[in-house]
């Protein structure tokens, strides 16, 4: 198992483009907590605080929220990706997102305190903390203007095209409200794009 930390931690770290050193690299490694889980299984609830940042070895992983009796998906995020509750990790406040598994998975979690502590010592590990916390504000912004500023049929091909894991694991309805429009709304879109759209 702590082989398989080992190399969770080096991909994290290169995802980044993080140089830890090797002492480093073996706390490091030695931090990350795996959870195998199940398709549905939630690993945030909403009003939790939220006590570790996810990275996804494997699965489909949801943050949603519930808004007038509807769940809607915030993030969908796949094999490589870094999932966190930004608000809640980092103010200590409970989260407003909840967290779940669309398909069966293993994340490896990175522990608040225990980073935290760390990081009072350490700058390579404020490097890490500060590339996983600017990579997140940055995907919330280009989602942010990808909303505002193109058709629902320019956010599914650049979803098509940028994150295509997305469209062909979620179920539709989840690839629906991530996309901001109905799941009708969808439908005509995806029976009116070819493939010279893509």
């Amino acid at each position: 198992m702590l082989e398989k930390k080992r190399d969770v931690a080096r991909e994290i770290c290169r995802s980044y483009n993080i140089t830890l050193s090797p002492e480093a690299m073996e706390r490091f490694a030695n931090m990350l907590v795996p959870r195998k889980l199940l398709r549905g299984a939630l690993v945030l609830s909403e009003g939790e605080v939220c006590d570790y940042m996810y990275y996804v070895e494997r699965g489909l992983v949801l943050q949603s929220y519930h808004k007038q009796k509807l769940t809607v998906a915030e993030h969908i995020a796949h094999e490589g990706d870094m999932v966190i509750c930004i608000e809640s990790f980092f103010q200590r406040e409970p989260s407003r997102i909840q967290i779940s598994m669309l398909e069966p998975g293993i994340l490896y979690g990175i522990p608040h305190d225990e980073l935290f502590e760390w990081a009072s010592s350490s700058f390579e590990v404020c490097q890490l903390i500060f590339a996983i916390e600017q990579r997140s504000l940055i995907i919330s912004q280009q989602k942010a203007d990808v909303i505002r500023f193109e058709s629902a049929k320019e956010r599914y091909l650049r979803t098509l095209r940028e994150n295509p894991d997305i469209v062909r694991r979620a179920p539709l309805h989840y690839v629906a409200s991530y996309l901001q429009m109905t799941p009708e709304t969808l439908s005509r879109v995806r029976a009116s794009t070819s493939e010279d759209d893509i």
